[in-house]
């Protein structure tokens, strides 16, 4: 039973860790800088940037 119990409780505790990080992302403004890249590397590639 013991390893029953803990087998359901991985994913809840995984999903917890990953929403976290998430948050963390969030708060230092990594999608603003991941999409500035992104148009960067866009722009260079067809010869603008």
């Amino acid at each position: 039973m013991k390893d029953k119990n803990k087998i359901q409780k991985i994913p809840f505790i995984l999903i917890g860790f990953f929403l976290a990080l998430w948050m963390i992302g969030l708060a230092v403004g990594e999608p603003t800088r991941v999409l500035e890249q992104a148009k960067s590397i866009c722009l260079s590639c067809i010869g603008i940037g």
